[in-house]
């Protein structure tokens, strides 16, 4: 059984038998409320919303957005993993990415070499081919050497740092997302703000003063877990009930009562929206890889890509993601319509599996598997929130991954990759400032000419700490705090709270510099918004 599962702090105080669904609403006391006022920004009233999706385990950047014209991007480097020029094809030739489409008869991953970018130096790994529609319209930004100061290579550690923006800070337990939420000062008044859709609340919105929704099962969002029951109904009637109730005035009791009807009002919205399988029939708007409309949310192997043929019958090949990330997708279109159908402002979710020592594929494999929901999952949120737009519309969106470090430079002797530092960050949306929208390409941080330039061969960037790890040129801080500030809307000083220290000089966040915690260069933030 499911019981809405969100925290506050009448968690120490209500032992009412409805006490642990009434403390998934708590939201932020009138005191706090009033003192953020005063500086208060447009978070949450400009229309402007994010999605972020958490790649657990540590991508590996490196065969993500790939150095192709580096000459240490090699087979003595990197054996069985590297990833192959096309003999045909001038990586150096700027432009627009390649976008090898294989229509109706062919594999729909029959391409097996780099897919050129465009910026001259790097290369998309050929699983990532759906992301080259939104590269092209100007509404992707690929950000590689992306780290922070003395970088930890523990999961745990390096997770926390990134949800709570405060590197090598083991003690803070508030998200970055979380505090962004509290600086709206919406709480108070909106049922919903920031929801993950995941086994449990991520700790990027975790924190005391304000309660944040998390779903594990969308269809199984009430008092009881069991949707369309009696006993369901009952429940709400006695929370309907317990909300009208006449009580003394006494301290908080106005709050008391509030919650009592953002649990109803958060009820009524879940119980409005279709997260079923039989509501999954979001299509694309044109023939996907020149071959029919697949549907955006594979949740299934008759909506996976091509699989399902028009004239009857099936094709393994045409798959747009493995068979395994049905559940995942099932996440992301429930954060989707979270956003799109309702006033929410922040919504994501995660999956694992980037831990890759052993086995880790090149073309094929464990790793390029991974990499397909990637892509996938960018090019069918900008369909779904252009065609389907409600609440949200893709100008107003940014979707942003996040992941704990990069992988090694060398691969190791079980065919796979380790614990290392620099990696890769995927940021998308109408409003992305990418190729040909005030940049000659939507590649970051992977140009020998960028502000801080990729240093290439055996001493060069890919070695450029410890003579084994890719060396990091723009902190992760600096993307989310742009996004967060310039896209939702935080003035500057919330942006300080936010992200403690971010205009701090020695950490180079805005205007890039030295960094003072580490001596390494970084470029500040980078524009993409």
């Amino acid at each position: 059984m499911q019981i809405i599962n969100r925290r506050s702090f009448f968690d120490r105080s209500l032992k009412l038998g409805m006490a642990t669904a009434l403390s998934t609403l708590v939201d932020i006391p009138w005191v706090v409320k009033q003192a953020m006022a005063q500086t208060q920004g447009r978070i949450g009233l400009n229309g402007k919303k994010l999605l972020f999706v958490f790649l657990r385990g540590a991508n590996d950047g490196l065969n993500s957005v790939i150095p192709i014209q580096d000459p240490a991007y090699n087979t003595t480097n990197r054996p069985t993993l590297v990833i192959p020029k096309d003999a045909a094809t001038d990586y150096s030739k700027l432009g627009p990415c390649d976008f090898p489409q294989s229509g109706g008869s062919a594999a729909t991953f029959a391409y097996a070499n780099a897919i050129r970018l465009g910026n001259g130096f790097a290369a998309l790994h050929p699983s990532l081919k759906f992301l080259a529609p939104v590269y092209n319209a100007g509404e992707l930004a690929l950000i590689h050497r992306v780290g922070y100061p003395k970088q930890s290579r523990s999961h745990f550690d390096s997770q926390n740092y990134w949800e709570t923006g405060t590197p090598n800070k083991n003690l803070t337990k508030e998200g970055i997302f979380y505090r962004t939420m509290v600086e709206s000062g919406l709480a108070n008044t909106s049922p919903l703000t920031g929801v993950s859709i995941q086994s449990s609340l991520p700790l990027s919105l975790r924190g005391s003063q304000a309660a944040m929704t998390n779903l594990d099962d969308p269809n199984r969002y009430n008092l009881l877990g069991v949707p369309a029951t009696t006993g369901d109904a009952k429940a709400d009637a006695a929370i309907r009930a317990a909300g009208g109730a006449s009580f003394p005035d006494k301290a908080y009791r106005g709050l008391l009562g509030l919650q009592y009807k953002n649990l109803t009002d958060t009820l009524a919205i879940f119980a409005s929206l279709n997260f079923s399988e039989a509501g999954n029939t979001f299509l694309d708007d044109e023939n996907t890889d020149g071959d029919f409309p697949y549907h955006l949310f594979p949740t299934s192997n008759a909506k996976n890509g091509g699989y399902t043929r028009p004239g009857g019958g099936t094709e393994a090949n045409k798959y747009v993601v493995d068979t395994g990330a049905y559940g995942f997708f099932n996440r992301l279109k429930s954060a989707a319509l979270v956003l799109n159908k309702t006033d929410a402002i922040v919504a994501g979710t995660e999956f694992g599996g980037f831990d890759t020592h052993s086995r880790q594929g090149a073309v094929t494999g464990s790793h390029p598997n991974l990499q397909r929901r990637i892509a996938w999952a960018m090019y069918a949120l900008r369909k779904y929130f252009t065609k389907y737009a409600d609440k949200t519309h893709w100008k107003d969106l940014v979707i942003v991954t996040l992941s704990e470090f990069g992988r090694t430079s060398v691969e190791n002797s079980d065919r796979g990759t380790d614990h290392a530092e620099a990696g890769v960050m995927f940021v998308g949306g109408g409003a992305v400032k990418g190729f040909g929208k005030g940049n000659t390409s939507g590649v970051f941080g992977c140009h020998p000419n960028d502000s801080v330039p990729w240093v290439t061969g055996q001493t060069g960037s890919m070695f450029g700490v410890s003579n084994r790890y890719l060396k990091r040129s723009i902190d992760y801080r600096s993307v989310l705090g742009e996004l967060i500030r310039d896209h939702l809307g935080a003035s500057s000083e919330q942006l300080n709270r936010i992200i403690p220290g971010y205009t701090v000089a020695g950490e180079a966040l805005q205007n890039g510099g030295t960094s003072t915690r580490d001596a390494t260069r970084i470029a500040g933030e980078i524009g993409i918004v």
